[in-house]
């Protein structure tokens, strides 16, 4: 068999204690978790109930144009639901922040965002066809009334077009073409077609102005979603970085073909930041600073200085490489739940690939574990190419981390996110190995999402419960 992976670990006889208080996040948590699905299925039981005091029941027992309409304005309320969550849950709105997590925003952002747009798409059908129906004329000239002879739905056909934008660039074969940048770029124009869509149903839509209540509850939604963006997305983040002054401090070489970039401010204590969270960066060195950048902390913050280790995959990160000491910094966040707060007690196993080892870093350091009490696995496809081996050594060192690199490339048989150095060994075997009772480990895991997926089987497999595997998506 292929040798097992070497750990190093020095003897240590001191330990920091990073955080000397007990903590009660995981219940915290729970409360917001709670909070926030309680909002998002009360405004759904508002949608039905307008729906049903709007006699669309008696509506889709009638049959014909009737049924097609009522169908049709089912699916045109679930929709504006939807795309407003659509906006809320990308709006940094710390409710849902704190209350489902970045990950699990970014995996409701993509469902939510799939069936606001077949709903949407569905309202567009059936109305069209209910009208055309009712009224004995060709779909495709009520179509064109549609758009030229009811209030606001020019607007509404510039919203759709542009909501179309944003969801073939985000196909992924679209997705894989674009530069981050530029995926970004145009998927923010996803706000400007809620804005423009959503409006004439406010002023046509039987459902939306059944009420007096309806109408106000509607029109609360969509001023609510726009104040979060303006307020969450703009404001905070301003004020934020205004009060804070944080400004880039050093920049160093971090392995082959990374860089770390260090900034200090007023005041960082009191952004309250924990090891394992990010922040989206906007460098003021010159044209296209605009565009933000999600970078996870490298480090523990508490000593008052930010840390990000990056490696070179795009122009926004070889752009950190020219950054100069002086240079004014515009940051949102922190966000994130993959903290040491998450830890259910016992060992700590970290698994990162490439540059998702810098929240594992930044976690180890800032989490209380007695000398031998962490283990740190490391993928790269090369050793030159790792990064944070100095923090990595420092922790080895002075805190007793067990530390095993598993450079190389990939292998092709048994768990893929194994190098080829190890291919005859199964994932779940040398999880049992480095730490050999697996059911006691909290496991962090940072790293790309179908690379996250195979160690997250092997570790299941190697008996981890599925509440002591805390991860974050890793992209860039």
């Amino acid at each position: 068999m292929t040798a097992a992976p070497a750990l190093s670990a020095p003897p240590v006889a001191a330990m920091r204690r990073a955080r000397s208080s007990p903590r009660s996040a995981a219940r915290t948590r729970s409360l917001w978790n709670l909070a926030a699905i309680v909002v998002v299925w009360a405004t759904s039981l508002i949608v039905v109930a307008v729906w049903i005091a709007g006699g669309e029941i008696q509506s889709l027992l009638g049959g014909g144009a009737d049924s097609l309409n009522a169908l049709g304005r089912a699916a045109g309320l679930a929709s504006a639901n939807l795309l407003f969550y659509q906006v809320l849950l990308m709006a940094r709105v710390p409710l849902f922040e704190r209350g489902f997590g970045r990950d699990g925003i970014t995996r409701m952002h993509r469902i939510v965002g799939f069936w606001s747009f077949a709903l949407f798409t569905a309202h567009i059908g059936l109305q069209i066809l209910g009208y055309a129906v009712a009224a004995d004329v060709n779909p495709i000239e009520q179509a064109w009334q549609f758009i030229w002879d009811y209030p606001g739905m020019l607007l509404a056909t510039a919203g759709t077009a542009l909501l179309l934008l944003v969801v073939v660039t985000s196909v992924r074969k679209a997705r894989k073409r674009l530069r981050y940048e530029s995926w970004h770029l145009l998927h923010l124009y996803g706000y400007l077609g809620v804005g423009l869509a959503v409006p004439h149903m406010l002023w046509t839509g039987a459902d939306f102005i059944v009420s007096r209540s309806a109408t106000v509850y509607w029109w609360a939604m969509w001023a609510v979603t726009m104040a979060a963006v303006i307020v969450f997305r703009l404001g905070v983040p301003l004020a934020r970085s205004l009060r804070h002054g944080i400004r880039v401090s050093a920049v160093e070489p971090d392995g082959r073909s990374g860089v770390s970039v260090r900034m200090t401010g007023r005041r960082i204590d009191a952004l309250k930041a924990r090891g394992g969270q990010f922040f989206v960066w906007r460098f003021l060195d010159g044209p296209g600073w605009s565009r933000g950048h999600p970078f996870s902390l490298a480090a523990d913050p508490s000593g008052g200085e930010l840390v990000i280790s990056a490696r070179f995959v795009g122009d926004g990160t070889h752009r950190l490489a020219a950054l100069r000491p002086g240079t004014r910094v515009l940051i949102e966040g922190p966000y994130g739940t993959m903290t040491a707060d998450e830890r259910r007690g016992g060992h700590l196993l970290m698994i990162g690939a490439g540059a998702g080892v810098a929240p594992l870093v930044a976690i180890l350091d800032e989490a209380d574990w007695q000398p031998g009490g962490a283990t740190l696995l490391v993928r790269d496809h090369a050793a030159a190419d790792a990064l944070r081996t100095d923090a990595i050594d420092r922790l080895v060192r002075e805190r007793g981390l067990r530390h095993a690199p598993l450079p190389g490339p990939r292998a092709h048989t048994t768990s893929s996110w194994l190098p080829a150095s190890h291919a005859r060994w199964a994932g779940a075997d040398l999880v049992r190995y480095v730490s050999p009772r697996p059911a006691d480990n909290d496991v962090f895991l940072c790293g790309p999402p179908t690379w996250m997926d195979a160690v997250r089987a092997d570790l299941r497999r190697a008996g981890v419960a599925a509440d002591r595997i805390h991860l974050e998506a890793f992209t860039v």
